[in-house]
């Protein structure tokens, strides 16, 4: 086989003053192009070098190929994508969406100074976290509130604040792992404190705690279970139960209940067995952990409720500076807990809630109407409504599954984990499940302005 003759192949610049002569190179900045051009000619040397054919045009294949990394290079790095996966809150796909109210106001102070650490009334220095702080203690009936940046942060601060060195009673069944690095032991001795481990996997009584109490123990501490359920011949204690405990031996009670309900779910009409900030606050709990980003429907956060003296100590602590919330999520989060004070307007206007209480008839309308579209598309082989099952989240009540409908595709000449490949790749990137030989479109996650978008991709994908 004959050398090909690398004499055929542009300089860069050459390639480069080619590629911006092209529309899709407009207002590009030099270097860009330049980048560009010398990336497509390096891969069309190494194909080249590997044994491929020449092109039987090199210029135009190079401009074609700079052109498009060119184009890959403008993108953003993180775009909106259309979630038809049927999970709500997506931890790969940056868990809750935002309600329209806190999108514009992260939008708003994003691109403007704000007031974060500046008391407006004095022109006094003050702490960031007092913008949420009297909307946190309304809505959970809690002395105190602060915020750090996610609910990790918020069990590291609070046990370097209440007990480093000395003992923490947790229950075996509450040693949770969550996203394979966040186990309770290690965190428990990255934030300074001893783990006392009572009861065993499945039963543990109130008497176990007794038992571990003594001279070192700095704080008795319940994790909500949200990613695993222990089922059948089980036992656990309330919160309520723990508190008495804690109050009668002078013991602070630590409960993280992890999904970030601030009240009972029903009252957003949504029954479930998810604990919340205000039951766990009227039981008596000393401090209350939760994520901003789950059921709060807010921005990524880790929020802190409850006694004043404890709140106060952490945020004294050193570590706070480096946990601490920046104007973008403080205005988000204050205008989700904004729309929060009335449960009917959080159920509309919060995209996890609304998503979780939205009628199945309803969802059912829209796929059969996404369902013919697609059906009708060149490329897709069958289009069709079918009943699917939803979920709040792969980290939260693995269990409880929620009535919906997908939308199952079929391509003429492509695999269904090629075209959900080809899903993924395209504008809008759309991300579905595939199962029993097909695409699965569940339509409870996906968006009334992302309908048109879904089609296109769908178009483009089966044609491409």
């Amino acid at each position: 086989m004959s050398r090909p003759d690398l004499r055929a192949i542009p300089a860069v610049n050459q390639l480069a003053d080619h590629v911006a002569q092209h529309a899709p190179a407009t207002g590009a900045p030099r270097s860009l192009i330049v980048d560009a051009a010398r990336s497509a000619i390096d891969g069309y040397r190494q194909e080249l070098a590997s044994g491929a054919d020449p092109a039987r045009e090199p210029l135009a294949e190079l401009t074609a190929r700079a052109l498009a990394r060119l184009d890959h290079a403008r993108r953003p790095v993180l775009a909106a994508v259309i979630n038809a996966t049927g999970v709500i809150v997506h931890t790969g796909l940056g868990r809750a969406p935002l309600a329209r109210a806190a999108a514009r106001a992260a939008a708003e102070v994003a691109g403007h100074y704000a007031p974060v650490e500046l008391e407006i009334d004095t022109g006094e220095r003050g702490r960031r976290t007092r913008l949420v702080r009297d909307l946190l203690c309304r809505l959970t009936g809690a002395e105190a509130a602060t915020v750090v940046n996610n609910n990790a942060a918020a069990m590291m601060i609070v046990l370097a604040a209440m007990a480093t060195g000395r003992e923490v009673i947790v229950s075996r069944g509450e040693l949770i792992e969550i996203g394979g690095s966040f186990r309770l032991p290690d965190v428990m001795t990255a934030g300074g404190a001893i783990l006392r481990e009572v009861g065993t996997t499945n039963r543990t009584r109130l008497r176990d705690y007794e038992r571990a109490i003594d001279e070192t123990t700095a704080a008795i501490m319940k994790v909500h279970t949200s990613n695993y359920r222990v089922e059948g011949f089980t036992e656990d204690v309330a919160i309520a139960d723990l508190a008495a405990l804690g109050q009668r031996c002078e013991i602070p009670v630590i409960d993280d209940i992890g999904s970030g309900a601030l009240r009972p779910t029903a009252e957003y009409g949504w029954p479930s067995d998810e604990p919340c900030a205000t039951g766990s606050i009227a039981a008596g709990a000393d401090l209350v952990l939760f994520s901003g980003d789950k059921l709060l429907g807010g921005p990524q956060a880790g929020i802190i409720v409850g006694r004043r003296h404890w709140v106060e100590a952490i945020e004294r602590h050193p570590m706070m500076r480096a946990m601490r919330v920046d104007k973008v999520t403080l205005a988000a989060l204050g205008a989700t807990l904004q729309i929060h004070r009335d449960p009917a307007e959080a159920a509309r206007e919060i995209p996890v809630m609304r998503t979780l209480t939205w009628p199945v008839d309803q969802v059912r309308e829209r796929a059969d109407v996404v369902a013919e579209r697609l059906a009708a598309l060149p490329g897709i082989a069958d289009a069709r409504a079918a009943g699917s099952e939803a979920y709040l989240g792969g980290g939260s009540v693995p269990t409880q599954a929620i009535e919906s409908v997908a939308v199952v595709v079929r391509a003429e000449s492509l695999s269904e984990d090629e075209l959900a490949r080809r899903l993924r790749l395209g504008t809008p990137a759309v991300f579905s499940r595939v199962a029993d030989g097909a695409v699965h479109l569940d339509m409870r996650t996906v968006f009334a302005d992302q309908l048109d978008g879904l089609v296109e991709a769908a178009r483009l994908a089966a044609e491409g």
